[in-house]
């Protein structure tokens, strides 16, 4: 009923002494609200239990306390969040003083919405690089409703799955990565059908039989990614993967079924754009760019902008001009090409550079350390993080989250032992406090000591204190007797979490590898182009590491980040990074190549067929890369610091695939290998199942236009 891993505490201080009449009557009738809830165990500084919750020491003496809420680990999320509704809403006023609630337990968590301002900016991006608002509005929606439709399975997997709250979060992410490069790729396609004179039956047929192909497995390969976090082993990340999984797969779905059917719909308009359709879509950008900033003025500007233009559509016929499209360079005076043939003329210059420039941002890793970060990591302004500061400045870091040592006692006579072990304990120069045996009753069968390390949570010199304390304090003290004896708490069970994660996460980035290169075999028929794809997607991902540890673990430009100081980086960080980043840098390298491919087929020179293949893609490639950039970076305008690593760690993967990899790897590797690049020996050929990326359509001539006499 008491010391439980999972709690929080009820911080007060108060100028005139915790122990004032008025003050005390207060507080009390505040712990017995708080002690009504089932599930809530409240060990009060006034109980004599709690007589080591008054601060002693310092200019704090007397003037602070707090009581310890122990929480049943069974309480849902809803029932910890209506308890701490209630808290705030009965939580007494004191004169000169204040009343906190302080860990992790109750702090505020708001969902997070920027993800609305990298929507914004993906109707400009789309808008300037395709020039038509048809083609910008398609990959947002199709994107948008993949994301509906794959909550909607999420809703169902949790009736049979335990699925963390977060996961709906992970799923916006990479539904809105994959949905809005999807469509891209297929749309780019159908366009330059369309420019080639196509039907605009015809025209979808290639574009789904080319790019729609390509489409699907670099979807497949993003399930893959996505799935591996299956052989972790733990229940809720399970449950993360087939969430995440699910939203993959209904944007899929959508892009390969509901995007012809709309591409349909949009005939040859998907080229048009009027006046009145840009000026609705900067409206549409300020809806988006509101609601990620929580601005309601720029959001209702946004409708109103919308509403007003289709209105004065109606009277004012310029309103309803198109507008005239900008001549398009022929692909190869292209700068992508341009900038490929520079590649290709110096490979090995290039691919070194590359390399380098990976390295070096990848170095840090090799000083990774995983752990949790503690509530000093909160912003100054929330409550948790002014509560931590206090208890920290009254007590020590180390009291707000301390320990335990439980026992197993055979015999009540034992409980000497006990003691004998509790003494060794204190006697630890890292020890702040340990507390006299606790029995569990008159006729113990188990007892409990809470520790208080010197040092913060989150500190090394606290995981070291841990393993101390496991592995020669403790076994020495109750050597040669039947006591069993076992280090826990929230601060033990963190390290032992960070610990197996540690070791899993090996397997989980074998497994998704594994699979990948199979997968990337079959469909390019090449040893040597999944090789090279495995490598350089654990480069770039390496690196995105090495930002991370920089600035949440070195504390770099922290203040620029707006985090409170470095910590490790949280365990299924690494995990949950490589699952996403290697799904979208996959999408990247399917494309890519695929159209290589093709050329190379077609033509048989491989020296051509990567500089027409990186021209054809590049735009549609730099779009969706920026995009998600901008849409990964807004994450940093969130308060919490495991969703600004998300952020940073996601926008720095995909801009260094972006750049370094495809613009700058892929084309001096494939230049230095030649034809090798699509090499795979004779024996395995025979073995592996045909699969056909490419499609079966051959470029046609255009269709002469009618004779007007």
């Amino acid at each position: 009923g008491g010391g439980g891993a999972f709690s929080g505490q009820l911080l007060f201080k108060s100028e005139q002494g915790v122990n004032d009449p008025g003050v005390k009557a207060s507080m009390e009738k505040f712990f017995a609200e708080a002690a009504k809830l089932e599930g809530f165990t409240i060990t009060s500084p006034y109980s004599p239990q709690g007589t080591q919750q008054v601060a002693s020491q310092g200019p704090l003496a007397g003037k602070l306390a707090f009581a310890n809420v122990d929480i049943d680990q069974s309480l849902s999320q809803q029932e910890l969040l209506a308890y701490t509704k209630k808290l705030q809403s009965v939580k007494p006023t004191i004169d000169g003083g204040e009343v906190l609630l302080g860990g992790q337990v109750f702090a505020e968590f708001e969902p997070p919405e920027t993800e609305l301002i990298g929507l914004a900016f993906a109707v400009v991006i789309l808008i300037l690089a395709f020039g038509s608002v048809l083609a910008m509005g398609l990959p947002i929606g199709i994107a948008l409703f993949g994301i509906f439709a794959g909550t909607g399975l999420l809703v169902i997997a949790t009736q049979f799955l335990s699925v963390p709250d977060f996961t709906p979060f992970v799923g916006v992410m990479i539904g809105l990565g994959v949905g809005i490069d999807y469509a891209l790729f297929i749309i780019t396609r159908y366009r330059d059908g369309l420019k080639r004179g196509l039907p605009l039956e015809e025209a979808t047929v290639e574009a789904m039989d080319t790019a729609g192909r390509a489409v699907f497995f670099a979807g497949i390969t993003v399930v893959i990614s996505v799935l591996g976090m299956w052989v972790m082993g733990l229940k809720f990340i399970q449950g993360l993967a087939v969430g995440a999984s699910a939203t993959v797969l209904t944007v899929l779905a959508a892009s390969l079924t509901l995007l012809p059917a709309l591409l349909g719909f949009a005939g040859h308009r998907i080229n048009v754009t009027r006046w009145r359709g840009v000026i609705a879509a900067g409206g549409l950008a300020l809806v988006f760019l509101g609601g990620g900033i929580k601005q309601i003025a720029i959001a209702l500007a946004g409708v109103i902008i919308i509403v007003g233009t289709i209105l004065l559509s109606f009277v004012i016929p310029k309103l309803r001009e198109e507008l005239p499209h900008r001549a398009e360079k022929p692909q190869r005076d292209t700068i992508w090409y341009k900038w490929s043939r520079v590649v290709q003329h110096r490979p090995w210059t290039m691919a070194l550079l590359g390399m380098v420039i990976l390295l070096v941002l990848a170095s840090p890793v090799l000083s990774m350390r995983l752990g949790f970060s503690d509530d000093g990591n909160y912003p100054e302004r929330t409550e948790t993080r002014q509560a931590y500061d206090l208890i920290a400045e009254g007590f020590g870091p180390g009291f707000a989250a301390p320990f335990f040592v439980v026992v197993e006692l055979p015999q009540p006579a034992d409980l000497s032992t006990v003691a004998a072990l509790q003494q060794a304990i204190a006697a630890n120069p890292n020890v702040a406090f340990a507390s006299p045996p606790i029995p569990n009753g008159p006729q113990p069968k188990a007892a409990l000591i809470q520790i208080v390390a010197k040092s913060a949570p989150q500190d090394v010199a606290t995981d070291e204190l841990v393993k101390q304390l496991r592995r020669e304090t403790v076994p020495a003290a109750i050597s040669g007797t039947n006591v069993k004896a076992y280090v826990a708490g929230t601060t033990a069970a963190n390290l032992d979490f960070s610990a197996y994660l540690g070791r899993r996460t090996p397997v989980f980035f074998g497994a998704v590898l594994g699979l990948s290169f199979l997968l990337l075999m079959l469909v390019f028929r090449s040893l040597l182009v999944p090789l090279k794809a495995v490598i350089m997607n654990l480069l770039s991902i390496g690196a995105a590491y090495g930002v991370l540890v920089a600035i949440f673990q070195w504390g770099w430009l922290k203040e620029l980040v707006g985090i409170g100081k470095g910590g490790p980086i949280e365990p299924f960080i690494p995990m949950m990074l490589f699952a996403i980043v290697f799904g979208l840098s996959m999408d990247y390298e399917v494309f890519l190549l695929s159209r290589m491919k093709e050329e190379f087929d077609r033509t048989g020179d491989n020296a051509t067929a990567v500089a027409d293949g990186l021209a054809t893609t590049a735009r549609v490639i730099t779009a969706a890369a920026a995009i998600m950039v901008v849409v990964f970076g807004a994450f940093l305008l969130e308060d919490q610091r495991t969703i600004k690593m998300f952020g940073i760690g996601l926008s720095v993967a995909v801009f260094i695939d972006a750049t370094v990899v495809r613009m700058l790897l892929v084309p001096a590797t494939m230049e230095l290998l030649g034809a090798k690049n699509w090499w795979l020996p004779a024996w395995l050929d025979r073995l592996l199942p045909h699969l056909n990326i490419e499609g079966g359509h051959e470029p046609k001539p255009p269709v002469p236009s009618p004779v007007v006499s």
